[in-house]
């Protein structure tokens, strides 16, 4: 598994400042993507339990209220199990603080991964350029759903986020 990049102040995406790791490899190729250098499964750097380490130091900062994971494609079979670990380290270290994560995939196909215990908030479908609409919070098209993801667990059904 790989990454493409690590960014130790966002505020781009999801709430307050966060760290985010962007997952190398994506097979979607979605039209005008906003990461197209993420879809080649062999670029980036190696992802290892130092790179966990890393994004776990950038998190201790107080000002630091999350961490967001994005791709490239983090749910893809060959990124889940490294976004899992990420993600259940995190949790683990930084039980208040909060785990969002960019997939293309439906939460409805998700529902049943591991990796889902330790997200908080899921931000799903494929962009859609064509549903294109810059006034979103958080996503690029209007397909695209976020998702408390521990309330939609608990609850059986979805429930989404307020923008």
């Amino acid at each position: 598994m790989r990454y493409n990049l690590i960014r130790k102040m966002d505020i781009s995406n999801g709430p307050g400042v966060r760290v985010s790791i962007f997952m190398q490899g994506c097979e979607f190729h979605c039209k005008n993507c906003f990461n197209p250098e993420t879809w080649n499964f062999k670029d980036g750097k190696e992802f290892n339990a130092q790179t966990i380490d890393k994004v776990l130091e950038l998190c201790e900062k107080d000002y630091v209220v999350g961490l967001s994971i994005l791709g490239g494609e983090p749910m893809h079979q060959a990124n889940i199990e490294g976004t899992k670990k990420l993600a259940k380290a995190f949790k683990e270290k930084y039980p208040n603080k909060s785990v969002w994560a960019w997939s293309g995939f439906r939460f409805e196909d998700l529902k049943d991964k591991d990796v889902l215990k330790y997200i908080d908030v899921l931000v799903d479908g494929q962009y859609k350029d064509e549903l294109h609409d810059p006034t979103l919070k958080w996503r690029g098209s209007s397909n695209q759903r976020v998702i408390d993801v521990q309330k939609s667990l608990k609850d059986g059904k979805i429930d989404f986020i307020e923008q």
